[in-house]
């Protein structure tokens, strides 16, 4: 970035006028004072005025009272409000009281005096944790507009030093893991603009994501009516390539707050204000011209304040970037020609970010995956040319599908099964123009799918699979076997040669076993549906009874061990009785091998089958039940308190594979009123069907495999790693990719790298919404399309809608449940989640209903909710924000519905 002029670090006073101040010197001036330093510097319109460092505050403050403020604050948990506030209280009053020392009192009058005697100034607390580009804080700390008077200036100064200590501000930053003793608070005074008109700028849209269109709210007066909330005001959207005004909303601009002489404000009603706009369009293109500027100075979207004085002048008062923008894909390529991502992370029920060294172990298989296809990839480290990363999630370039006609005929098609609300998406872009089709014909699809279908012998399976079923199951036992033995590290490895192994697991073995299993279920689908129209169409939830409790699911034979050992351990008194305990003692206990003998052997037995598995377990970077078990023990405590024997799981899967047995049955009579050789054609596919549908987990749980195999190797490595002093701790080459990971061999230094990773990380975990679909100028197309959601008359959320998952209907008490680590769910109650992955499936078996906000009808969660005879609804848009714990709910799985109940 450039300056006009640097800072000059021998300014050390407590006093900086505004033009010196920069990015740099955040620590000292805090987010808002450094972002108008900025403003003023590169040359935009600011009203002139000074900055009380954060070194005032600290000098003004410091004592042990608050001191100890500060540790009670940092030893309270974000969810104990009532804590936080009073502490707050105690710190705001604390502040309030301290003297305001004699040198900084000095030169605060010094630099008011400067702007002109009794000038009328706004001044704005700006914090150290304020305006950052990860958390913009706003509004957290107070401002004080048209102070006139030295000594009213230094009361609002002391004011706005005991603001840092609001409630809402110490819970944000609770929340946000912001160290009390880290924040300070510096002040900024500037020349008050009495304004005629005034309001915020977005230079790209916050609600669409585009960021070709710049924002505009405005009212009459003060720019408080507008940042507050008190008005509605005038909006425009201006398209800031062409400057045509998309949109123009008059708001009625019901009240005006305007400077009172002498000092403060006053509201005025201002009743049919709004019959006129309060900007026309050179003052619009004026704003969005300055906008831009800001942003190219800034290098991200930004979220402006201005003012128009009375004269007629523009200013801008405050800058902040734009956080809750979803991050660019970042292999945007350059030119008007749009692109269309899709986040797989979400179609894999995946909603968290993933670490460095998860991303790099994905881009090797999606490169495995491309060049399987004959795509070229270049550098397979980087994945191949349709992949692309944004916010730490896994996107892909899906152009080419939308613009040929066999694409939009088949990948919707599997979106509708997988996560229905990525499908609609997608199939609203078809209308779009700049996205029409140019391909017709299927060859350019089927010349990358033949060869692999030949090489991994396709065809032979399907018709193995047709006349010869059993053999068929035990080919597919078979791959996975050679994987496993190709997992292994020969004695003796040293740490470039497991390096090398993981290298050579993801980007040879792995992506091979799903083309050589995945026919078996897609041909046990086919059958289903095949005999569906042999028995006379007997209709979808017909067909999907046929799915219950299915033999073969390697994810509910895991759930169905784990219920087995929690009945074994329940049979144990002693077992029984450490459950009192809390989870991390027992998980220590069970590392130290000092548990009783039935809970030790059968969780050794139960994680030496399954411990490879996690929750995000796509993720090499995240920790495996047999690094932690503490989330499995956590689940066998759930189970324990079952204690009703209707509801055992085992009993229900056993109920739900002889209702499977019953349907197939009356669909074999059916089919057999019409003929006997219909009957017996529809008893084979649908017998077929049970025994092959089930293998739609295998591909996955040996693809985790081979990830827990990798994850134990880079482990490995990483314990080199930090021995040698190029990390902190053995954990931290998954905050690495395989590329550092060789440097780190090398000698090269690696802490800065994963400092600035983890902390990147850890402001992704935050963010809760993610795009199903981006486009590359940023629009989010689901933002722009309709709520699906249905508001009750009374404002509370009424009958929410999704996709039917699981047949049935259920009327219990609903848990919101985010992460499944250390989740508590009573038995019977409804799961209310993001997304599932098979780390999540345990607590299916004691569940009463599920509720999703992704997937289709055969995504990962519905499949096991079908087989546990569990009603089921998927792809319900916003359920864990418009659920709330303790809600009683009617989940029907039939119409896809979930409604509040009485």
């Amino acid at each position: 970035m450039e300056h006009p002029g640097e800072p000059d670090p021998a300014q050390d006073g407590p006093v900086l006028a505004l033009e010196r101040l920069g990015q740099d010197m955040l620590a000292k001036v805090g987010g808002k004072a450094a972002n108008l330093g900025e403003l003023a510097r590169a040359g935009l319109p600011v009203p002139p005025g000074f900055c009380l460092t954060t070194r005032a505050y600290l000098d003004a403050t410091a004592s042990p009272a608050l001191a100890d403020v500060h540790r009670a604050l940092a030893a309270t948990t974000p969810d104990d409000l009532a804590g936080l506030a009073a502490l707050a209280a105690k710190a705001r009053a604390l502040v309030l009281d301290a003297d305001v020392p004699a040198g900084i009192d000095a030169a605060v009058r010094a630099a008011y005096a400067a702007l002109g005697a009794d000038t009328a100034v706004a001044v704005r607390s700006s914090a150290t944790a304020e305006d950052l580009p990860f958390a913009s804080f706003a509004g957290q700390q107070d401002t004080f507009l048209n102070v006139v008077g030295a000594d009213a200036l230094l009361a609002a100064v002391r004011r706005c030093w005991a603001s840092l200590w609001t409630d809402r501000a110490v819970t944000y930053r609770a929340v946000q893991g912001i160290e009390p003793s880290a924040v300070s608070l510096a002040v900024v005074v500037q020349r008050m603009v009495d304004a005629a008109v005034a309001g915020v700028l977005f230079t790209a849209n916050p609600v669409t994501g585009r960021r070709h269109e710049a924002v505009i709210d405005a009212s009459p007066g003060l720019g408080e009516a507008v940042v507050s909330g008190a008005v509605n005001p005038d909006h425009f959207v201006i398209d800031g390539a062409t400057g045509r005004i998309l949109e123009r909303r008059i708001g009625d601009k019901g009240m005006l707050i305007r400077p009172l002489p002498g000092g403060g404000t006053e509201r005025v009603p201002q009743p049919g204000a709004g019959a006129a706009p309060s900007l026309d369009d050179a003052q619009l293109a004026a704003l969005e011209l300055l906008g831009r500027r800001a942003e190219v100075h800034f290098g991200s979207p930004q979220d402006l304040e201005w003012a128009i004085g009375q004269d007629g002048t523009v200013w801008l008062t405050q800058s902040r970037p734009i956080t809750t923008l979803y991050p660019m894909p970042d292999r945007t390529p350059s030119g008007p020609a749009p692109r269309v991502y899709l986040c797989f992370s979400l179609a894999q029920g995946l909603t968290r970010p993933l670490t460095p060294m998860g991303l790099a172990g994905i881009r090797l298989i999606a490169s495995s995956v491309a060049g399987a296809a004959h795509f070229p990839v270049p550098v397979p480290r980087d994945g191949p040319a349709p992949y692309a990363e944004a916010g730490q999630r896994i996107f892909f370039d899906l152009t080419p599908v939308l613009r040929s006609k066999p694409g939009r005929a088949i990948v919707p098609r599997v979106f509708d099964i997988m996560e229905a609300r990525s499908a609609a998406v997608l199939r609203n872009l078809f209308t779009d123009p700049r996205f029409s089709v140019t391909i017709r014909s299927p060859w350019p699809l089927l010349r990358h799918i033949i060869p692999v279908a030949a090489r991994a012998r396709v065809p032979e399976t399907l018709i193995r699979g047709l006349i010869r079923p059993e053999e068929a199951l035990r080919r597919s036992d078979r791959v996975g076997e050679q994987l496993r033995a190709a997992l292994t590290v020969p004695a003796g490895a040293t740490a470039t040669q497991r390096l090398d192994h993981v290298e050579r697991i993801l980007g040879r073995h792995v992506f091979p076993v799903v083309p050589a299993i995945l026919p078996l279920p897609a041909l046990g689908f086919a059958l289903l549906a095949a005999a569906g129209k042999l028995a006379g169409s007997p209709g979808n939830g017909a067909l999907q009874e046929v799915l219950r409790g299915l033999p073969n699911n390697v994810t509910t034979e895991m759930d169905l061990d784990l219920w087995s050992l929690a009945t074994a351990i329940r049979n144990d008194p002693a077992s029984a009785a450490v459950f009192g305990e809390p989870l991390p003692e027992l998980a220590r206990r069970y590392r130290a091998a000092d548990l009783p003998g039935v809970l030790q052997s059968g969780l050794s037995d139960f994680l030496s089958r399954y411990g490879h598995r996690a929750v995000a377990e796509i993720d090499v970077g995240m920790p495996r039940w047999s690094d932690d078990p503490t989330h499995i023990i956590g689940v066998l405590a759930n189970y324990l308190r079952v204690d009703d024997p209707a509801l055992a799981p085992d009993r229900q899967f056993g109920k739900a594979a002889r209702e499977a047995e019953a349907q197939v049955g009356r669909l074999v009579a059916a089919a057999r009123q019409r003929s006997r050789l219909r009957g017996a054609l529809v008893r084979a596919a649908l017998r077929r069907t049970r025994m092959f549908a089930g293998l739609r987990e295998l591909p996955k749980y040996h693809l985790v495999e081979a990830l827990g195999a990798v994850r134990q190797q880079l482990a490995a490595v990483g314990a080199e790693l930090a021995a040698a002093g190029t990390i902190d701790a053995a954990d931290d080459i998954f905050f690495v990719d395989l590329a550092e990971a060789h440097r780190g061999l090398g000698g090269a230094a690696l802490q800065g790298v994963v400092a600035q990773r983890r902390a990147a990380y850890a402001a992704e975990l935050g963010r809760r919404r993610i795009p199903r679909v981006l486009l590359s100028d940023g629009t989010e197309p689901e933002a722009v399309q309709a709520n699906a959601v249905q508001v009750g008359a009374d404002g509370r959320a009424g009958q929410l809608s999704g996709t039917p998952a699981s047949a049935g209907t259920v009327m219990a008490r609903a848990r919101v449940i985010l992460d499944p680590q250390g989740a508590h769910l009573e038995p019977g109650e409804i799961l209310v989640a993001p997304s599932t992955d098979p780390g999540w499936t345990p607590l299916f078996l004691t569940a009463g209903g599920l509720v999703m906000e992704m997937g289709g009808p055969n995504s990962h969660g519905a499949v096991v909710a079908r087989e546990y005879g569990i009603p089921a609804v998927v792809g319900v848009p916003d359920a864990t924000a418009r659920i709330a714990t303790g809600d009683n709910l009617t989940v029907d799985g039939a119409a896809g519905t979930v409604t509040p109940s009485k």
